[in-house]
């Protein structure tokens, strides 16, 4: 079932943004990711921001306090923040424009969504992400662990697959719709690999890549990234792409596995 969207103007053209936030277990920063969006600014560009939280199974009350806070909700009961992507962008509304990914632990500044979508809306590319190492970084923002394997997967993804990104890893994304929509047949990953998968794929897919800097600060309430296991099949799905390459056949098997969300 799609999701709806709240309509707020009715006399000009409105492009539509829909801002996708997958969240497991982040009731202590979901409100503040979703009241920080910068809507009334949006307004004024004729760009209507409609959030929308994937609740990835949580144990706590991340879904009614987003849902207090402004934002529509979709529920995704298999684990995963890869599961939880894809549950939203299979169920994105028709009239959609522009896509926007964050996470929604308040480690992304919110108010910096129009910085991601200006370069889209202004056709100067079809793919955006928010660089974390060319942005602002706040102290304890990013931990040796983390710098070090981000600067790792970025340089090796820059060298393999010929593409400029800035920041592998990151979870700050925007795209035009119908770009979106070439991508999301193609994605099968469940967990954290999910953007490792995505820019690569848009690389085989030879869509420019733009980066943009953006804020990062420390997150609020624990992590549930798992530094060795996920780094682990992050690299396995950078080796899978290696050889990857775009095929009807594949984007066919691809739908059909994904058909259920």
């Amino acid at each position: 079932m799609a999701l709806s969207r709240k309509s707020t103007h009715k006399t000009k053209k409105m492009y539509n943004v829909a801002v996708l936030i997958p969240c497991y277990n982040e009731a202590k920063g979901i409100a503040d990711v979703i009241k920080k969006m910068p809507y009334k600014r949006a307004a004024r560009n004729r760009w209507n921001l409609q959030v929308y939280v994937i609740d990835n199974n949580s144990t706590d009350n991340t879904a009614e306090v987003a849902e207090q806070a402004g934002a529509a909700v979709l529920h995704e009961s298999k684990k995963g923040k890869g599961n939880a992507i894809r549950t939203g962008f299979w169920n994105l509304p028709e009239d959609t424009d522009y896509v926007v990914m964050l996470d929604g632990d308040d480690t992304y500044d919110s108010g910096e969504v129009l910085r991601m979508v200006e370069p889209l809306h202004n056709n100067f590319c079809k793919v955006v992400i928010g660089s974390r190492l060319n942005g602002k970084r706040t102290e304890h923002s990013m931990n040796l662990t983390s710098r070090v394997g981000n600067w790792f997967f970025t340089n090796i993804v820059k060298h393999t697959h010929r593409v400029p990104v800035t920041d592998v890893l990151t979870g700050y994304f925007a795209w035009t719709k119908d770009a979106l929509d070439e991508l999301r047949p193609y994605l099968k990953s469940d967990g954290f690999a999910i953007e490792m998968e995505m820019i690569t794929k848009m690389a085989r897919m030879n869509y420019e890549i733009y980066s943009v800097p953006i804020s990062y600060t420390p997150r609020a309430g624990e992590s549930n990234l798992q530094p060795v296991s996920d780094g682990a099949r992050i690299l396995k799905m950078f080796a899978s792409t290696l050889r990857w390459r775009p095929s009807r056949r594949g984007a066919t098997e691809a739908q059909a596995h994904t058909e259920q969300y």
